[in-house]
């Protein structure tokens, strides 16, 4: 099993320090700060509860600025020519299952894709911090097709902001399961996930950063004040296997990432999730199952360990399958005799290639 010849890697020297490129065109609303609004506010003559009114709508209501009526038309007028949104929506879909997939263009030209699922009594948003992803994991759509720049703050907040203004559900969930490694653009995420409990009111607790396995974000990660989860993208339990599915492995082995993991856990006081990609005549074996038990049996993270395994989505760059739900369900079965709680995800979004390792496909295959 090996990369597509199609596929781009791009490598990730110093994660942790990489700037984000600023794109161009109007700032963000979204990046604008109390202080920055007062100024502006007192330059166009108004009086100072302006400031108030502006972060009571956008972020505790969580509603789009053009409904805020608590300006007038003249002023929210000159705000705009001056702040704006920075996602340009160029397609939406919405699956069988409720599940909603919007594709954006940023400022200078690159896309990126948000998805928001559902349920009957919550929502949860998945969002993108990176256009592209340079790990080049060999199943994923979004690692197939190369990466082109890491996002900031403000447009992967405006993701969020925008789920929220979708829907009359509650979006109480936000996952970095979306476009990128969030730990190879660490500051910036840390900066959304500080800015979604403190502005949005998100509860920190369900807030979750996915990772391939970078071990300099998560060490930075660990220095984190806010207990949000981690979730480790580890989809085989032997380092030659890992490295085939998942490229960085070779730079970060197993056993270095579950020492990052534990640190985090023991800093959160969090549980840490496990995904794990379930794919047919590859990793799903009695094998593979027994000696992923034990690497979780001897993780001593805060809480143990939970298990999500995810059925593979198909790609059209990568000939695995999904093996069938009593092999997967085999592999739970063992995995759990060792210690770890174990669930087998549904996914959703599938119709509309919304569904994890499935984003970017239509991209690709459209431009």
């Amino acid at each position: 099993m090996s990369e597509s010849d199609n596929t781009t890697f791009v490598p990730v020297t110093n994660p942790t320090s990489a700037k984000t490129k600023q794109p161009q065109g109007l700032p963000s609303l979204y990046a604008i700060t109390p202080a920055e609004l007062t100024k502006w506010i007192e330059r166009a003559g108004e009086k100072p509860y302006r400031v108030r009114q502006f972060f009571e709508h956008i972020y505790e209501q969580r509603q789009p600025f053009e409904s805020m009526t608590t300006w007038s038309e003249k002023l929210r007028t000159r705000f705009s020519k001056e702040f704006g949104m920075v996602l340009t929506q160029e397609k939406y879909q919405k699956s069988r299952d409720n599940t909603h997939k919007w594709l954006y263009r940023l400022a200078d030209g690159k896309f990126i894709e948000t998805v928001l699922m559902i349920y009957r009594d919550r929502a949860t948003v998945c969002i993108s911090s990176q256009a592209g992803c340079a790990m080049g994991c060999t199943f994923c759509a979004t690692g197939q097709a190369g990466f082109d720049r890491h996002l900031t703050a403000a447009e992967i907040i405006e993701q969020v902001a925008r789920a929220c203004h979708a829907t009359d559900t509650r979006v109480g969930n936000v996952v970095f399961m979306g476009m990128g490694e969030p730990l190879a653009n660490v500051n910036p995420v840390r900066e959304t996930c500080e800015r979604l409990v403190e502005d949005f009111g998100f509860s920190a607790r369900h807030i979750t950063v996915s990772t391939v396995g970078i071990v300099p974000g998560m060490n930075e990660m660990s220095k984190w004040s806010l207990p949000v989860t981690l979730a480790v993208s580890l989809h085989a339990p032997f380092d030659d296997m890992r490295t085939k599915l998942v490229p960085i492995n070779k730079r970060y082995p197993i056993a270095d990432v579950l020492e990052a993991a534990n640190r985090v856990s023991h800093t959160h006081g969090r549980r840490v999730s496990f995904e794990y990609a379930a794919i047919d005549h590859t990793n799903i074996t009695a094998e593979c199952a027994h000696e992923f038990g034990r690497l979780l049996e001897e993780f001593k993270g805060a809480g143990g360990a939970h298990v999500n395994v995810i059925p593979l989505n198909q790609t059209s760059k990568f000939d695995g399958t999904a093996p069938s739900l009593d092999a997967i369900n085999r592999f739970a079965d063992i995995v759990r005799k060792y210690g770890p709680t174990v669930t087998i995800r549904r996914n959703r979004g599938t119709d509309i290639d919304a569904a994890c390792g499935q984003l970017r496909e239509r991209i690709t295959q459209e431009n």
